[in-house]
């Protein structure tokens, strides 16, 4: 299976669209996800973009996955872009999908000199309950979505562990939708 994140844009207003468009998107999301293609799925507080985490048998799969969702066919999703991971850390006991629970997350993004040593880190953040997932892209860049709300903060707990490129890692807050 390929893990890939797709970093998606949405239409203005996106927060102010009726709930029902957006719900039937959610809800689909959710049935993936329980059937394991999705993995996590979030909003920017802002509403203008959104992340999702998806498990695909084939790379091309991706773009079908996300221009079926009701979300892309309905013009609230407007554009995309992908990356699939070269190593990735899978979340341990993921709950359920439940639907309305908006749990607040963080993203945090930046580089590795070592994707290995630096993977260690995460597989302790993970452990202590600050890391859902991670994973490392071809480049060394790294993607991970932590429990801890607060960018700055998220950013500096991996800074700490010196494993990462300093000065390359950045937060930004997202609301899970579906996890």
């Amino acid at each position: 299976m390929i893990v890939s994140h797709v970093a998606i844009t949405t239409v203005d207003g996106y927060l102010t669209r009726p709930e029902p468009e957006r719900q039937a998107g959610i809800q689909h999301l959710m049935g993936l996800r329980a059937h394991g293609a999705v993995v996590a799925a979030g909003l920017a507080p802002d509403g203008r973009t959104a992340d999702l985490v998806c498990r695909v048998e084939q790379p091309d799969h991706v773009a079908k996955l996300v221009e079926t969702s009701p979300l892309f066919r309905n013009g609230l999703w407007t554009a995309y872009a992908s990356r699939s991971f070269a190593q990735f850390l899978e979340p341990w006991d993921a709950p359920p999908p439940r639907r309305g629970e908006m749990r607040e997350a963080t993203i945090v993004e930046g580089a590795a000199p070592d994707a290995e040593m630096a993977s260690f880190a995460l597989i302790e953040a993970r452990g202590a309950g600050h890391a859902l997932l991670a994973g490392f892209f071809e480049d060394n860049r790294m993607l991970a979505l932590m429990t801890i709300a607060d960018p700055t903060e998220a950013a500096a707990h991996l800074d700490a562990t010196g494993l990462f490129t300093a000065g390359t890692l950045r937060g930004r807050r997202l609301l899970l939708e579906v996890w």
